[in-house]
């Protein structure tokens, strides 16, 4: 969803950090990327003044659209709170908990379904935060093993799910 111009790395970088306020986790993030521009009445100027992708925004857009439209066709009504962040984590930790590491004493991550370790990937606004329980979305490999896409997590979150 985010670009960086050669020309323009540190603007970049300071505008993509700017939705990771709080450290409110990848996720949340991208959430806040989402409210900004729809606040913005879906500007393209606005994404390219926070060098944000307008394709990956639209997609966005669309998808959310369809499942707007699933909800009414099977009549349950949208109810949010952009200030509940805990429900919105919990939610994350409900579709992703087979995604779960923890922190260890050396400040690597190690995964809890097929043990492995792990770091938090650079590019993270969690990246330098090291929560001791993450959720991440996908593990890619480059010089190390990382998690992309992390939001915290409390661990009793797992222990309440029914699967």
């Amino acid at each position: 969803i985010f670009y960086r111009p050669k020309d323009k790395i540190q603007l970049a970088e300071h505008a993509h950090q700017a939705f990771h306020l709080g450290g409110v986790g990848d996720h949340l993030a991208l959430l806040n990327v989402y409210n900004q521009w729809a606040d913005c009445d879906y500007s393209t100027q606005w994404c390219y003044e926070n060098f944000v992708q307008v394709r990956s925004m639209k997609r966005a857009r669309d998808i959310r659209d369809q499942l707007l439209g699933l909800l009414e066709r099977v009549e349950i009504d949208l109810v949010s709170d952009r200030s509940n962040l805990d429900n919105i984590r919990k939610c994350v930790t409900a579709g992703f908990f087979y995604h779960t590491a923890k922190l260890q004493k050396t400040g690597s991550y190690r995964t809890v379904k097929n043990p492995q370790t792990v770091q938090i990937h650079p590019s993270s606004g969690l990246a330098k935060e090291l929560p001791r329980w993450v959720v991440y979305f996908e593990l890619v490999f480059t010089t190390k093993e990382y998690m992309r896409q992390v939001i915290e997590i409390k661990p009793e979150w797992l222990v309440g799910l029914r699967v």
